[in-house]
């Protein structure tokens, strides 16, 4: 048989190189895993510093942040602002008091005598009205009033229930522009108010109805039961309730009128409405479209909101209709649970709010400032940033294999024409790589090769590696040559542990010395030795 030429082994042994490192990742694809599993290995402790300093839950603790920032705004604005119109309703009382005495005096009567002159009323009503006014443009209300013991025909089937006074209203109570403020009269003399160019209502009405009015029954009993008790201990906040005749919610601060000698003729204060309590108090709605803040009265346990006065950035009394008990369920985290009957949850935080110092009449009366947030809306928020911030993570994941891929591309291109050049026949024509180690390789080989040329030639690699193989070869111990024996036979280290009665481990350290003496990689290159020779007529297992 004739044996194969010299050149068409050494093609074949090239071929079979080639399809052996095919089998093992290229140098750039091993630079870039290497590169993607740093960028990985970085994000993955980008995320258990977030996970330990809490940032995954950045939504919730901004959350409570932002309601916690809300609740003291609003505390310390309206423990301000009630204060010192609690203050400034014992001061008008004080002088209204001094005022209508004094005017009935000249007419030598009594505060107490009055509701048997009721032709005088309308003189008392006009002298007090500047008096009303001053205090209307100088305090934080919306409306001032002012309530007389007195009606104007006593012979009236209802006239128990009908009190003469004055009762001017703001009806643009914007506390930050007030330059030009609309004053209207909703209960008084029309003609008092007609002399000072000022409008009437129009729910306007001459007396005031109190059959069902706390804030006159309440202070003015409270006043006849503790003729002991400063005005400013007699004082009474009223829950939120509909103004009669109008559409509007108000809370009204009321204060007894009493003369000098202790006796009880009247009332005054001050009203909150509505629309001032939400100019003054509208919380930050940049996150929550629907966050809302109220004053409400405070039972423990829970929250009165039929009673209460709401600000925010919508409809809240509409959307917090329902149950009139906002019920204080649980705690998340620093904030509280509320829960109405008809199934509405929030999230918030409250603070109780004193509106009587510890020694007044009404001090047990209990009132609280909280700040709300539908439970759904606080929900979506902290999804919505979570998922931001999961989809940043993904993006810098992508971002991080792009540049590990353009990385590799760019360190191992060098690299590639290195090699390239090396396996080219004419080194003279190969640029510069740049890379030292590569530019030192080229130029060795390119004077090796001279050297080769000058003794006569160059010798074939691939037939020198294989006459280093056989000679190696027969460097094996006997033990190693009896397991590369059965190798060359294409036995597998399983079958030769069974053949030779040795466990597979004793194999694997014959097979580890085998590979280092015959300065092969595997059990595929051994083989690949192996046939290559057999090609060239030589019988590996008679050597």
């Amino acid at each position: 048989m004739k044996s194969p030429s010299r050149q068409a082994i050494v093609s074949k042994f090239e071929y079979a190189s080639k399809k052996l490192s095919a089998l093992n990742m290229s140098m750039r694809i091993k630079l870039f895993l290497f590169l993607v599993v740093l960028v990985l290995t970085m994000i993955l402790g980008v995320i258990a510093v977030l996970l330990a300093t809490g940032k995954f839950t950045a939504g919730l603790l901004e959350s409570e942040t932002l309601l916690t920032k809300e609740l003291n705004h609003v505390y310390q604005g309206m423990s301000k602002n009630l204060g010192q119109l609690s203050a400034q309703a014992v001061e008008f009382s004080r002088s209204l008091s001094r005022g209508i005495e004094h005017e009935l005096n000249k007419l030598s009567i009594a505060p107490a005598e009055l509701a048997a002159h009721p032709e005088y009323l309308e003189r008392i009503t006009d002298s007090q009205f500047d008096n009303a006014y001053f205090y209307l443009l100088t305090s934080k209300c919306s409306g001032v009033f002012f309530i007389l013991d007195a009606t104007i025909n006593p012979l009236l089937d209802f006239a128990q229930s009908s009190k003469a006074g004055l009762y001017i209203k703001n009806m643009e109570p914007n506390i930050i522009s007030s330059s030009s403020p609309t004053i209207v009269t909703l209960r008084g003399y029309p003609s008092v108010s007609r002399e000072r160019g000022f409008a009437l209502h129009t729910q306007w009405k001459m007396e005031f109805d109190i059959s069902d009015a706390a804030y006159y029954h309440i202070p003015f009993q409270a006043a006849l039961e503790h003729r002991d008790k400063s005005l400013s201990q007699l004082y009474y906040w009223t829950p939120a309730f509909l103004l009669p005749g109008t559409s509007e919610e108000v809370i009204l601060i009321s204060v007894p009128l009493v003369d000098s000698n202790g006796d009880v003729f009247g009332v005054c204060g001050f009203e909150v409405s509505s629309m001032l309590f939400k100019l003054s108090y509208m919380p930050d709605t940049s996150i929550f479209r629907r966050i809302f803040c109220t004053l409400s009265p405070y039972h423990g346990k829970y929250l009165d909101m039929s009673n209460s006065l709401f600000a925010g950035g919508y409809s809240a009394r509409t959307y917090s209709s329902g149950s009139p008990r906002l019920e204080l369920a649980d705690m998340s985290g620093s904030l509280w649970v509320y829960e109405q009957q008809d199934d509405k949850i929030y999230l918030g935080k409250h603070k109780e709010i004193r509106l009587y110092p510890d020694n007044s009449v009404f001090a047990a009366d209990k009132w609280a400032t909280a700040v709300l947030v539908p439970r759904e809306d606080m929900v979506g928020h902290i999804s919505r940033l979570n998922t931001t911030l999961y989809f940043g993570l993904v993006m810098l994941v992508i971002a991080g294999m792009v540049v590990s891929y353009a990385l590799s591309r760019k360190f191992i291109q060098p690299i590639s024409v290195g090699i390239d050049a090396i396996k080219s026949d004419d080194f003279d024509s190969v640029p510069k790589t740049r890379i030292i180690e590569i530019d030192d390789l080229i130029a060795y080989l390119m004077s090796r090769r001279k050297e080769l040329a000058r003794s006569g030639g160059v010798q074939d690699s691939s037939i020198v590696m294989l006459d280093e193989f056989l000679e190696n070869v027969n460097k094996l111990s006997p033990a190693e040559r009896n397991v590369f024996n059965l190798y060359a036979k294409g036995l597998n280290a399983k079958e030769i542990a069974d053949i030779l009665y040795l466990s597979i481990n004793t194999i694997k350290t014959h097979s580890k010395r085998i590979y280092a003496k015959l300065n092969v990689t595997s059990r595929e290159e051994l083989i690949l030795y192996v046939n290559m020779l057999k090609e060239l007529g030589k019988d590996i297992n008679h050597l």
